[in-house]
């Protein structure tokens, strides 16, 4: 570790993986940083510009593409999608987030078979497109006998496909925690199950809960495919937009202009969680194999 990085860790506390990885930039490094940053923001600009003579050469900046969105019911039809994105976002996480919770408890409760089994199953939802289990909830199941509303349809295999990505997440917290606070337990008398109860699960939360929040942009993201069930949420309600008024490039622009800023939101909240938690943050991409 080199010297700024051990002052560093004495000033600041932990390292963070970001700290550990890269060692502070010297003189020189951060004016070629400048300098580069400086080309980049040029080289934005420029593509920036040509988009927007684009879009003037081929008249997509008349006003009837974009009158429409001085309206109020615009924005309040928008806004409706909006709330169906949400719904189905924040009950596919809270599903993902117990889904996930049992898996890594599985996983690494110490009997074979029910890990190896989590694993797999772990492993499976990580591996298979959220669009492939969405396509099998709205056209195997029904066959079955079994009906389900377009927002299960939608939220069901969103939550599947988060599951096995927050069970990695919860591993690596449980990882994280020092493992002699476990043995000290142990050797104390308690159960292995009450150690990781009482024990070691609320301080792996506690690490992983930036990286949880984080999570919701990748459950957000899936909730644009449902158009597949025809359920209306805002990229559904924008489709309407676009065929009610043929505005296709301005209708995209804004609605991809809300996705951003409400995962921007979000992003911005995992790092205000992880600065009032005052722990440095363990994502999947730190997970030590088992």
């Amino acid at each position: 570790m080199s010297m700024q990085a051990k002052a560093a860790t004495r000033a600041n506390g932990p390292l963070s993986i970001r700290d550990a990885l890269y060692e502070e930039p010297g003189p020189k490094t951060r004016a070629k940083i400048r300098i580069g940053t400086a080309i980049s923001a040029v080289l934005v600009a420029l593509l920036l510009g040509f988009v927007v003579y684009q879009f003037w050469a081929t008249g997509q900046l008349d006003p009837r593409y974009w009158e429409f969105f001085t309206w109020g019911s615009t924005w309040a039809y928008l806004f409706a999608g909006l709330r169906g994105t949400l719904a189905v976002a924040l009950t596919a996480g809270a599903i993902a987030l117990v889904l996930g919770l049992a898996l890594m408890l599985g996983r690494t409760s110490g009997v074979r078979w029910l890990s190896a089994l989590c694993r797999v199953v772990t492993d499976f939802f990580r591996g298979v497109p959220s669009l492939l289990l969405i396509y099998f909830f709205f056209l195997v199941v029904p066959q079955y006998g079994i009906r389900m509303s377009s927002f299960w349809m939608i939220t069901l295999p969103v939550a599947l496909a988060a599951s096995g990505v927050l069970a990695e997440v919860l591993r690596a917290g449980v990882n994280a925690v020092p493992r002699g606070q476990a043995e000290a337990a142990l050797a104390l008398g308690m159960r292995p199950f009450r150690v990781k109860l009482k024990i070691v699960l609320p301080q792996a939360i506690r690490y992983v809960i930036p990286s949880l929040i984080s999570q919701l942009v990748v459950v957000v993201k899936d909730t644009t495919v449902a158009y597949v069930v025809s359920y209306p949420d805002m990229l559904q309600n924008a489709r309407v937009l676009i065929t009610n008024y043929d505005a296709l490039v301005s209708t995209y622009l804004v609605v991809a202009l809300i996705y951003i800023l409400l995962n921007y939101a979000i992003n911005q909240l995992s790092v205000y969680v992880a600065r009032r938690s005052g722990t440095r943050v363990v994502s999947k991409y730190n997970i030590n194999p088992a």
